[in-house]
């Protein structure tokens, strides 16, 4: 009896360290390869996003499609590819940027914005995105480094789309 016991005891560890093995093993492949978390560090897409915001990132939608303006995405900084910056984005390649008179004009035509408060404050552009780029822009335009000042951002450092807010609870939502 005693040795059935015994038998039963490592049988038990065994199931739950081959439980801890795989749970861990799951979560590092989701990570890696389909969702994965970041926290907001700055101000630059308010009123969209707030510091220490946390959100989800799918990673593995851009492998399938391309990404559409107004998408906020999260990518490498191309400065410094160490630093993940999260931007939206407004132009798309071959297309023709222009800020003037506080509004975005896509092509010539004007870029209704609902997700800005603040009127945008330097005039900028005209630019064409060159192929295989996109012009991303933060939600606070007098408060953000992106495409106006480093150029337009090369798709290779794309992260992925920012999808949702999950902390804090308060602010829990999907990301438009």
């Amino acid at each position: 009896m005693s040795q059935e016991k015994e038998k039963h005891k490592k049988s038990l560890w065994r199931e739950i360290l081959e439980s801890v093995v795989l749970a861990v093993v799951l979560a590092a492949v989701i990570r890696i390869w389909f969702l994965e978390p970041f926290y907001i560090p700055s101000t630059s897409m308010e009123p969209t996003l707030y510091p220490q915001d946390r959100i989800i990132v799918n990673k593995i939608g851009y492998k399938f499609r391309q990404p559409e303006r107004g998408d906020v995405v999260v990518f490498k900084y191309p400065l410094d590819p160490q630093r993940d910056f999260i931007k939206r984005v407004i132009a798309l390649e071959g297309e023709t940027i222009e800020v003037r008179d506080n509004c975005v004009f896509i092509n010539g035509k004007r870029l209704e914005e609902p997700y800005l408060t603040d009127e945008v404050v330097a005039d900028f552009g005209p630019y064409v995105v060159p192929k295989d780029h996109l012009f991303v822009m933060g939600d606070n335009r007098n408060n953000s480094d992106d495409s106006r000042v480093w150029g337009p951002l090369n798709k290779k450092y794309l992260v992925g789309k920012a999808v949702f807010v999950y902390w804090p609870p308060e602010r829990i939502m999907v990301i438009k």
